[in-house]
């Protein structure tokens, strides 16, 4: 009985240990000051905003409709970040531009066969989330990147093809100000409370 006890207690303490969460922030030096003991700790960030308050019900809707237009347009914006990370140095590394235009016809079609399905169903409002994301996570505008990797003309041809839809390539993204509620939903995300 003893026996079958104490193996009990001992799978309940590794059970216990295992749950708990590792301390994962670096403890560096503490000093001693008038008998107390004061440790110097790397914790992690902690974000706080304010409370959004809401004067009736539909600005609610709105916001909630939002955060789900973000929710869902975020991951390709972080893929694009990705994705010129990957080949940007391989773009430039070419000399020829038909090379050049060949890797990016390339990465076109693959873009296009993985994502033209969700793309059609999107609105035109999801489209304008995606190029001020795009924006905050290459840290360039889309008439840039398009004009730095397709050249002038079709940077101009999609910026018409942009204002034609009261979207713009050009306009940037100001987290401080006109962009504050999709920065505000950003970080939520990518801190995992949304």
């Amino acid at each position: 009985m003893r026996r079958g006890v104490f193996i009990f207690v001992l799978m309940f303490w590794f059970m216990a240990v295992e749950a708990q969460e590792r301390d994962t922030t670096d403890i560096h030096m503490g000093i001693v000051q008038d008998g107390d003991t004061l440790i110097f700790k790397n914790i992690k960030e902690v974000v706080v905003f304010p409370e959004r308050e809401f004067k009736n019900n539909r600005q609610y809707r709105r916001y909630t409709r939002y955060v789900q237009k973000v929710k869902k347009v975020y991951p390709l914006a972080v893929e694009a970040r990705e994705l010129l990370k990957k080949y940007e140095p391989q773009y430039y590394a070419l000399e020829d531009q038909k090379d050049r235009r060949k890797l990016m016809k390339q990465l076109e079609k693959e873009l296009l066969d993985e994502h033209m399905d969700e793309l059609k169903k999107w609105s035109i409002s999801d489209g304008r989330i995606l190029l001020k994301l795009i924006n905050r996570e290459t840290e360039r505008t889309p008439y840039a990147l398009i004009k730095d990797f397709r050249g002038g003309f079709s940077a101009t041809f999609w910026q018409t093809m942009a204002k034609i839809f009261k979207n713009d390539l050009k306009a940037g993204y100001d987290p401080e100000e006109e962009d504050k509620v999709l920065e505000e939903i950003v970080t939520l995300i990518e801190l995992g409370y949304l």
